[in-house]
């Protein structure tokens, strides 16, 4: 474990670099607050992994609906399997993972102020995500479906070594920043700047404080040289409007698939417009259906999906895994045993056994399928004209 102490005009701060899964990073969190005796104890989360950490029932709070609703799907189903590698890890380890932050928090008691030092995890993956180019994207998806979730994969001695000497996160990202430069600008540099800017908004006006603030050891250096500059916390708040040319390719469809129509009329007639609408609605539903299928989705679902995806491929603003989904959590209700199982996936195969994973599932898969389906179907609608 790493450790720095910091003089900021009449204040005073150690910093506190430490590994998520180890036992003995716990214990020195623990030695460093009992001997310095801070009045303000900083961790290294945001207000969502805070609670879940003081509140362990926090999963079956969480709302299916909204999560499918607000377009969530794909960071919900990001965070389970990462807190789950994180797991796994702790396993080897013998330790809870975010052990240190739990010491943390139970020495603060009701004494000392908790300050919660990082950025919210939303805005985080949103800024990453808006930031990522379409391979990138791709890649990430690829490393958290096959990399994390390997059936039977064990974490080799190496692994386990470089993560026992810093931040699990960091580790894992340093390794992809070749390769994926902006994940780590924003995952990492970005984040080493917001906790710096936490810290100093939380000492300010505060004379004469000392604070102790607990981070992943890869963030040390970082956050140490961004005590010395100015940073604007909100606008590292804020996620950017991005120019998206899918965006605008995705409203050229209805536009195209107009043009279509009406140049098949004009050429042949009603009766291959009638036929170019029915095999636009076959091979769009059929194949959303069958992407929601893929997921092991209730036949009601797969019906939904096949009913919706030709009119959802028409309008940007809706997609057809999202009422496959609702469907989906609404046929088959998640229990609250699903919620507390979302701990335990270990498996590619534990995502369709449990009801939660399997409705993001079948949102994702019936949205490929729609897409496929309309990639598909253009090609075919230009032959009969």
């Amino acid at each position: 474990m790493a450790k720095k102490k910091v003089d900021l005009g009449s204040n005073e701060l150690i910093i506190v670099g430490t590994a998520h899964i180890s036992k003995k990073s716990r214990d020195e969190v623990r030695e460093t607050i009992e001997d310095f005796g801070p009045d303000i104890i900083g961790v290294e989360l945001d207000k969502g992994r805070y609670e879940n950490i003081v509140d362990k029932d926090a999963w079956k709070n969480k709302d299916i609906y909204k999560v499918i609703k607000e377009g969530k799907s794909h960071m919900f189903l990001a965070s389970v399997m990462l807190s789950n590698f994180q797991k796994r890890l702790g396993e080897e380890l013998g330790t809870t993972p975010g052990a240190e932050m739990i010491e943390a928090i139970n020495l603060a008691g009701e004494e000392k102020e908790i300050a919660l030092l990082d950025r919210d995890i939303n805005i985080t993956f949103n800024r990453a995500w808006k930031n990522m180019s379409l391979k990138e994207k791709l890649k990430i998806l690829y490393s958290i479906m096959f990399s994390f979730l390997e059936d039977g994969e064990k974490v080799d001695e190496e692994m386990i070594e470089k993560i026992k000497e810093e931040d699990m996160l960091t580790s894992m990202l340093e390794e992809l920043a070749e390769e994926i430069p902006n994940v780590k600008g924003t995952l990492i540099d970005e984040r080493d700047a917001y906790i710096a800017g936490r810290i100093k908004e939380t000492l300010n006006g505060k004379e004469g404080k000392r604070m102790v603030a607990v981070v992943g050891a890869g963030h040390m250096s970082g956050i140490v040289s961004n005590l010395e500059r100015h940073v604007d916390i909100r606008e590292l708040e804020s996620v950017p409007k991005k120019r998206s040319y899918l965006k605008y390719a995705m409203w050229g469809i209805p536009l195209l698939f107009i043009s279509l129509l009406v140049w098949g009329f004009y050429a042949h007639g009603s009766e291959v417009t009638l036929t170019m609408l029915k095999r636009w609605f076959l091979i769009n539903g059929t194949l959303s259906a069958i992407g929601a299928l893929f997921a092991l989705c209730h036949p009601i679902s797969a019906l939904v999906a096949f009913v919706v995806a030709p009119f959802t491929s028409l309008n940007p603003t809706v997609a057809a895994g999202w009422f496959a989904g609702l469907s989906e959590a609404y046929v088959r209700r998640p229990k609250v045993k699903d919620f507390e199982d979302l701990s335990n996936i270990r498996s590619t195969f534990d995502l369709w056994r449990n009801k939660i994973t399997r409705t993001l599932l079948v949102v994702a898969f019936a949205n490929l399928g729609s897409t496929i389906g309309t990639l598909v179907a253009f090609p075919y609608l230009a032959s009969l004209i």
